[in-house]
């Protein structure tokens, strides 16, 4: 496996070893686990967060603090799914993923939102800065899941 450099702003080299693909992983982990801390220490700091029901949150603190009523009042023990469908890479340290995603407590989750994540590596972690969840059509929410 090759190790992959990033210059920082003061002209230091740092290893990368993070990628958009871990994070989402780590998302995922937080998510199943209904730990609310660990789910949002995935956003960046002043990361901006929009809910399929147009609520706001303005960074990590905002984010995590949201989520613990998550967890325990509104979707406890629920399980996410999530799948990339399209990676595009703004810089070298920024990318947008598109993503299909779903909650649920039977598998196989169906997927019934649209979701845009934009990740950066900072300090050679992958922190996702703004998300965006948007409710699928009934006729998308048919073709992404299938028969």
């Amino acid at each position: 496996m090759s190790v992959k450099y990033m210059t920082t702003s003061c002209g230091g080299i740092i290893p990368v070893t993070d990628s958009y693909e871990s994070c989402l992983r780590r998302i995922k982990e937080a998510w199943n686990a209904g730990d609310a801390r660990a789910y949002a220490n995935e956003f960046a700091e002043d990361a901006t967060y929009v809910t399929f029901l147009g609520v706001l949150m303005l960074g990590r603190a905002e984010i995590e603090a949201a989520h613990k009523d998550v967890f325990t009042r509104w979707r406890p023990g629920e399980k996410m799914a999530v799948n990339p469908l399209r990676a595009c890479y703004l810089s070298d340290v920024v990318v947008s993923v598109l993503t299909v995603g779903g909650l649920g407590h039977n598998e196989p989750i169906r997927f019934d939102k649209f979701q845009t994540y934009i990740f950066a590596l900072k300090h050679g972690r992958c922190l996702c800065a703004a998300f965006q969840n948007t409710k699928m059509s009934l006729d998308a929410e048919s073709s992404q899941n299938g028969p």
